[in-house]
């Protein structure tokens, strides 16, 4: 089985084997409760003192308070909980607080969210007030200088998630001191543990969260450094664990799992130096700069974490970048928060002035300190074979012409449709219904197939067809003469290779059908694909058949194309779904079934090991699912297999075939994620 390469880091991480062992241990042979005073609850509190005293010599913790929790969330929580109580106790008694909650602009959203949250409930209505950051992502000093005297809490971060640029906290409290301020300072120390000396008794930070999992120690265990003198309010009250501070017995599994990375962080014999972590990041950011061109980096190396690289290609969005890393299995994350169907620039890099552009598509690749010299190796190794697949796929640019594609694309961008009918003979092609959000893809395309564009022509009259036409340049014949709709003057046909397409009037609209013309004419059961702007068009009926399929401009469900004469809705039938082990034992009863990968022909050329089942699988991307369906349908029907990267699109798939009529079509429950690769040849 190929061997996943994880990089996300800054998200989470695997355990360590020897904070496994020290869970196992604490949850099978010291299982007591620390709070009990038998010998069995005793040597439970040997574990939860013994983590705690290391994490009060590693940290610096001097005479604070150091509590064990869940993680960070519940960490900041606290600590604003806690500066927020006493700032309206300190108003009740008539002392000036300020009236600011000055956060940095890159903040974890734990922050913002528990300022807002609890200055709405405790009714101090203070004003939340963002700190900026420069190109850097450095904190704007100057502009903390003229907040400091009216701020009530300041809140920054040791370093940051999603960029690992590391804040001059020594800077920060500088100016907090030079302006004399009463605030509290809360500094979130999350993906600091194990990578940033901290020596906090030494500073001003009042309050600073910990979370174990970025530190491979479990989930659902953290720490909470509470300077001393700083006010404190408990946020869980109970039976008074730990001295009254955090009441709930104590996750002792988490603790000693957590004690046993602390103690390694403190022998530094377990982790990577920050040369070596150095030199991995140079050697990744290198294997990037040769496999994607224009790459640009959106954190400063010299001033960020050694194991945190945050990027952008122009031409490439996230969902894209995301999906060719993820088949190569290599994990990584986007820069930002992101839905199915759009991603969302990222707010710290919004912060940080970066474009749109890179905003919007940015990738996070992180690794713990554990990382070794072999990983980063195969992940170097792997993000070459990512470019490559990009570089086949007409995505990004390449000094070699591509292996020229054939047959019918879709190209979809919020719910609407355009179509290339592509001939790779005489490596031509047709648009139809070009979108303006497609223009540079389609432009891009058409250069690297080195195609001919034939004719650019749309369903309706009004459409702007001038932007594409300027962007082909040699690639489209500006000169031809073409009516309202783009369609060649005196043209009753244009053929490409063996394909004919025709047009037909129809009022303030044009439809256009594409099949196999016995010399000029084009007969209703030789037309494979009618193109219309409305979902179903009577006036086509007499000039199609019944194996004709309809290729809407607009797809707002994802439907593909419809039928001339399908079934009204097939529905979503309870055999449709496969999980991994029903998937074995279909193979084995359907020896001609065919396994269809519907991820994009880049995820497809990055897997480096054959489909479900360690067969073959026949790379059929969404977009050129009309094409192959049309196939499908006039043959024997033999029962298809549709996979993808979670199961959404392979669905989707699957609904569409049956919708049409083929009753032998499935898709892989929870896909490649939950089905995993067979062994790699």
């Amino acid at each position: 089985m190929t061997t996943e390469i994880y990089l996300d880091g800054n998200a989470t991480t695997a355990v360590l084997p020897a904070a496994i062992a020290a869970a196992a241990d604490a949850m099978g042979q010291r299982y007591g409760n620390p709070s009990s005073s038998h010998g069995t609850g005793l040597q439970a509190k040997v574990l939860l003192d013994q983590a705690r005293a290391c994490a009060i010599r590693l940290l610096g913790v001097g005479d604070g308070r150091l509590m064990f929790n869940s993680g960070a969330t519940e960490g900041i929580q606290t600590a604003v909980l806690s500066a927020l109580v006493a700032l309206r106790e300190r108003r009740e008694r008539g002392e000036a607080i300020g009236s600011l909650l000055v956060y940095g602009a890159t903040e974890h959203k734990a922050v913002p969210e528990s300022l807002a949250h609890w200055n709405r409930l405790l009714g101090l209505n203070l004003t939340l007030q963002k700190l900026p950051v420069d190109q850097d992502g450095a904190h704007d000093l100057a502009q903390l200088r003229a907040l400091a005297p009216q701020a009530a809490l300041v809140c920054t971060m040791a370093a940051n998630n999603e960029t690992g640029v590391i804040t001059d906290l020594a800077a920060i409290e500088a100016v907090l001191a030079e302006t004399g301020t009463a605030a509290y300072w809360l500094v979130d120390c999350v993906q600091a543990l194990g990578k940033l000396d901290l020596n906090l008794a030494a500073t001003r930070i009042d309050y600073a969260p910990f979370s174990g999992h970025k530190l491979y120690a479990p989930k659902g265990v953290g720490m909470l450094y509470v300077r001393a003198g700083a006010p404190f309010t408990p946020l869980i009250m109970g039976g008074g664990q730990e001295s009254g501070q955090r009441s709930g017995t104590e996750n002792m599994a988490g603790i000693a799992a957590l004690g046993v990375v602390l103690a390694a962080l403190e022998r530094g014999d377990t982790f990577r130096s920050h040369h070596q972590l150095a030199s991995y990041r140079a050697r990744l950011a290198e294997s990037l700069r040769a496999a994607l061109p224009g790459v640009v980096f959106n954190n400063p190396f010299d001033k960020s974490l050694p194991t945190t690289l945050n990027f952008s290609v122009p031409g490439l969005s996230s969902r894209e970048l995301m999906d060719v890393f993820d088949a190569a299995q290599v994990r990584v994350s986007s820069g930002s928060a992101c839905s199915a169907a759009k991603a969302a620039p990222s707010y710290v890099l919004d912060a940080m002035h970066a474009p749109l552009w890179r905003s919007a598509g940015a990738i996070r690749m992180s690794f713990g300190p554990l990382a070794d010299e072999a990983t980063i190796n195969d992940a170097c190794r792997r993000i070459e074979r990512c470019g490559a697949a990009l570089r086949a796929s007409c995505l990004i640019p390449s000094e070699r012409t591509a292996v020229p594609h054939d047959g019918l694309l879709q190209l979809g961008a919020e719910g609407a449709c355009s179509w290339l009918v592509l001939d790779a003979a005489s490596r031509s092609c047709i648009v139809i219904d070009p979108l303006p959000e497609m223009t540079e893809r389609i432009e891009s395309y058409v250069r690297c197939q080195n195609y001919q564009v034939r004719a650019i022509v749309s369903t309706r009259a009004d459409a702007d067809r001038g932007v594409l036409i300027d962007a082909l340049g040699r690639h489209f014949d500006h000169h031809a003469v073409t009516d309202a709709y783009g369609w060649p003057a005196a043209a009753a046909t244009i053929k490409l290779g063996a394909r004919t397409l025709a047009s037909v009037a129809d009022g303030a609209a044009c439809h256009y059908l594409l099949g196999v013309a016995d010399g000029d004419t084009l007969a209703p059961h030789a037309v494979r694909f009618a193109f219309s702007a409305r979902p179903a068009v009577d006036a086509l009926r007499p000039l199609t058949c019944a194996q004709t399929l309809l290729c809407p401009t607009r797809d707002e469900h994802n439907q593909f194309c419809v039928g001339m004469a399908a079934p009204a809705n097939a529905g979503a039938p309870s055999d449709m779904q496969l999980d991994s082990a029903a998937l074995d034992a279909f193979l084995q009863a359907h020896p001609d079934a065919q396994l269809i990968d519907v991820r994009e022909p880049y995820e497809f050329a990055a897997t480096a090991a054959p489909g479900p089942g360690g067969r073959q699988a026949l790379s059929v991307p969404l977009g050129r699912l009309a094409e192959h369906a049309s196939d499908w349908l006039r043959g024997e029907r033999a029962p298809l297999v549709f996979f993808c990267r979670s199961g959404n699109r392979s669905q989707k798939a699957a609904q569409l075939l049956r919708r049409l009529g083929h009753a032998q079509a499935y898709s892989l429950g929870g896909g490649l994620a939950l089905a995993p690769l067979a062994k790699a040849a």
